[in-house]
């Protein structure tokens, strides 16, 4: 007895949940894309698919996202102004005549009836394929030993984005100095996303010919020029010879005019430019043919 009423409610609760599940299907229509990641090379031509059921009248619209800058590329089923000379809509999908990097991003299929009682989306990731560009390096051409370095590499052509690998003397740099007997004396961390090589402290062994490498799959990976960096000891000496040196210079400034302020040379020179007096006296009523001094200096 107790049996036949676990089986009642077991279909119960599955009949409550089909219910269910069907009401909530019933406002959501199937959208679906035969390829979510599309990847074409540059100034070719591009099919983002988007298939949809359960629209009686679908609306469909595209909308196109890279970083923070969203656009629509097709509304109420026609392309936009801004993408209509090079994209075309179809039932199917959008076709792109022919892309350039910057359509690398991601596409959202959006269909909705007229009466916006059903809704459905579906992405598809548009990349772009450009090789990468020779890359750029900054490296010091001397380093103190026991200090930081820091070694940059960098391109901004390559999509996707490039991967970096260093070379030192021609041998490549692994990711972990300590686990490779040929860079165990090295203490460096390498970064093959943004292309930072860091030494951390820099010891005699780092001093060598550097060249940074990127790739990202897609065409030939490039090498950039072969910079040189030394390795130098660190002259403690030299440094405090100098700072002793301009701390005794200092020194012999502020005694000399401590010494020239208590001799009263400063008071001299005020009373040089102060002593000189003007003595002007007016000028008396003279006859003519009668000279006679109107007027005195002394200096």
């Amino acid at each position: 007895m107790l049996g036949t009423k676990a089986k009642v409610g077991r279909k119960q609760l599955l009949l409550f949940t089909s219910m269910i599940l069907c009401s909530l299907a019933l406002g959501r229509g199937a959208v679906q894309t035969s390829e979510p990641v599309v990847q074409v090379a540059e100034n070719k031509p591009a099919k983002l698919s988007c298939s949809y059921s359960g629209f009686s009248s679908p609306r469909v619209e595209w909308k196109f996202a890279h970083g923070d800058i969203t656009s629509l590329v097709c509304y109420n089923n026609k392309i936009t102004a801004s993408y209509e000379d090079r994209v075309t809509f179809s039932d199917s999908g959008i076709t792109f005549h022919s892309v350039t990097r910057k359509d690398t991003g991601m596409y959202t299929c959006m269909v909705s009836d007229e009466g916006g009682n059903t809704y459905g989306e579906v992405t598809v990731q548009l990349i772009v394929l450009v090789p990468p560009s020779k890359p750029t390096i900054t490296v010091p051409a001397s380093a103190a030993i026991g200090t930081r370095a820091v070694l940059t590499c960098s391109e901004t052509d390559g999509s996707p984005p490039s991967e970096y690998f260093w070379f030192k003397d021609g041998v490549l740099m692994p990711t972990e100095p300590k686990n490779n007997r040929a860079f165990s004396n090295s203490s460096y961390s390498l970064n093959h996303k943004t292309g930072e090589l860091i030494f951390d402290p820099v010891s005699a062994s780092d001093a060598g010919d550097y060249t940074c490498e990127a790739q990202n799959g897609y065409g030939s990976p490039m090498k950039s020029d072969t910079v040189h960096m030394d390795a130098v000891e660190l002259n403690v000496g030299g440094i405090v010879a100098a700072v002793l040196v301009t701390l005794i210079l200092l020194g012999v400034l502020i005694f000399g005019i401590w010494f020239a302020y208590n001799r009263g040379y400063f008071d001299r020179a005020k009373k040089g430019t102060s002593n000189k007096k003007v003595i002007y006296s007016q000028p008396t009523a003279r006859r003519d043919g009668e000279f006679r001094q109107t007027s005195s200096f002394l200096v």
